[in-house]
């Protein structure tokens, strides 16, 4: 369709809002309610922020670099931007959900790239992993662990020296950050449909936050996550620069 109705976001950025206001004249901009897909301008920041502002309409959403890493976003071009759209390859996505509780209360999030649980002062944590009611690891010490999904296995996951996952891989990556004991633990792969809880030992002593996404819940006495097969995000991409085709084109980058 070539009169598909779309919809500007930016990050606050100049050259995002510059980028932002030029399309607009071109393309025109219509309320979220009534656009076809969102153009988000912007970095992996806004890509995630953008997904989980519209996770209940699921509209799809073609990404712009106009930030500083951009692994989730297409080149900036601001010609022929609806024919882009309308060749994009379309990528589908399932975020985690994330239940945890605190002495408090328990509450719940959504993650699309990871989960992760990081200690909160200068002593390491030390965490108990239960894979599908099954204890996998009594104790792991450690500066923290995350658990990532395909779309989010090139961000902190990688960094944390954790295996890249193919797109459409049906797994997840638990990685430990800085394990101390046992120090040649180095994660595992797990099924997409694997219940992941993690009980914090000597949460007192040793607290720790849970964090999805961009929101961190601190002095957390347990998390659970599991992947949420019921909410189905989309994403938009140039053909040549899919984020298949990215994430492979990762695992044979040394920069």
């Amino acid at each position: 369709m070539s009169d598909k109705k779309i919809h500007f976001v930016s990050s606050d950025n100049e050259s995002a809002k510059e980028a932002k206001d030029n399309l607009v004249k071109k393309y025109k901009d219509y309320p979220a309610s009534k656009a076809d897909v969102i153009v988000a301008l912007g970095g992996d920041g806004l890509m995630l922020q953008t997904l989980h502002d519209n996770i209940a309409e699921a509209k799809p959403i073609f990404g712009i670099n106009k930030g500083s890493v951009g692994f989730l976003m297409n080149d900036y071009n601001d010609d022929d931007l609806l024919e882009r759209i309308n060749s994009a390859t379309l990528t589908k996505v399932y975020p985690l959900q994330m239940t945890v509780k605190t002495e408090k209360e328990e509450i719940s999030a959504k993650a699309i790239n990871e989960v992760s649980l990081l200690r909160q002062t200068y002593q390491a944590a030390k965490i108990k992993i239960k894979i599908d009611d099954k204890i996998r690891l009594e104790e792991l010490i450690c500066d923290g662990i995350l658990l990532a999904t395909p779309a989010g296995s090139t961000a902190y996951n990688l960094s944390a020296h954790g295996p890249i996952l193919p797109i459409n891989s049906n797994l997840l990556a638990l990685t430990p950050i800085s394990a101390f004991r046992p120090r040649r633990w180095k994660g595992a792969l797990l099924p997409h449909n694997s219940i992941v809880e993690i009980e914090i030992l000597e949460k007192n002593k040793r607290p720790v936050s849970a964090v999805a996404d961009n929101l961190e819940i601190r002095d957390i006495e347990s998390v659970k996550v599991t992947e949420d097969r019921k909410t189905e995000l989309f994403m938009l991409f140039d053909p040549e620069t899919n984020l298949e085709e990215k994430i492979l084109e990762e695992q044979f980058t040394y920069s």
